[in-house]
């Protein structure tokens, strides 16, 4: 039998949700305390990866286990797991589901402060004395539509079959002293949304005219695009799938 589990975490001390050689991962961290809790090794299949530092306020992956969960397991598993890890539920789905292959839709968000406020310090990228005009930056945020191939914005030497992506929204919102960027896409490259988020910084700032953001994309060349914005302003609040995984359908 699949099941599916709903989580969240603070990405700040993990490098990303997959298994990485070497390094603290929260994928790392989840089989653990499941194959702990349930006496079996426990191998897990996320709905991505996110690259180091990043956070999570909905993520799901999945595992096979031939039999009923025991009861209150989502309780035993937040008090085997670290505090910046939290599970929300567990639930069965049909057995072709699939967390990564599934998921119809991703929506990350990502979030700049422009005001020194201590308690923004872990979650967003903190930019103080910059000007940004929201305007332009939502001009160009536009173009991303258009386009399917995101090479201009994908980490190097990496190893996706295609790197076209179909995005569905991408546009940044003004509240007084921070900004926010959301996007949805069907699928994202590594480090392909700081990327953006980069480049449509330095639009904002007027190191990159306007019109220059489309022959960045069309270049396809990781080279052409601005530094990735900083991990920790980024995190990844949902996840969408067709109700048609469900093991009741």
């Amino acid at each position: 039998m699949r099941y599916f589990i709903q989580f969240s975490y603070d990405g700040t001390h993990y490098y990303g949700y997959q298994r990485q050689p070497g390094h603290i991962s929260v994928q790392e961290k989840l089989e653990s305390a499941l194959s702990k809790l349930l006496r079996k090794e426990i191998k897990t299949v996320g709905a991505g990866r996110t690259d180091t530092g990043v956070h999570a306020s909905e993520m799901y992956a999945h595992f096979n286990w031939e039999e009923e969960l025991p009861d209150q397991l989502v309780r035993k598993l937040n008090s085997f797991l670290p505090s910046d890890i939290s599970i929300h539920a567990l639930f069965r789905v049909k057995d072709s589901a699939h967390a990564r292959f599934d998921a119809r839709e991703r929506v990350y968000k990502y979030r700049i402060s422009t005001k020194k406020n201590p308690f923004k310090q872990r979650y967003h990228a903190q930019f103080l004395f910059y000007q940004f005009d929201v305007d332009k930056m939502n001009r160009a945020a536009k173009i991303l539509l258009e386009y399917k191939d995101f090479t201009s914005f994908s980490k190097l030497h990496s190893d996706n079959k295609t790197n076209d992506c179909y995005i569905y929204q991408a546009e940044w919102k003004q509240y007084e002293d921070e900004l926010v960027f959301t996007i949805s896409a069907n699928r994202f490259l590594r480090n392909m949304v700081r990327a953006i988020v980069g480049t449509l910084m330095d639009i904002g700032r007027g190191k990159i005219e306007e019109n220059e953001f489309r022959n960045i994309i069309e270049k396809k060349n990781r080279k052409f695009a601005s530094t990735s914005a900083p991990a920790k302003g980024l995190t990844l609040e949902k996840v969408i799938y067709p109700k048609e995984i469900n093991y009741e359908t």
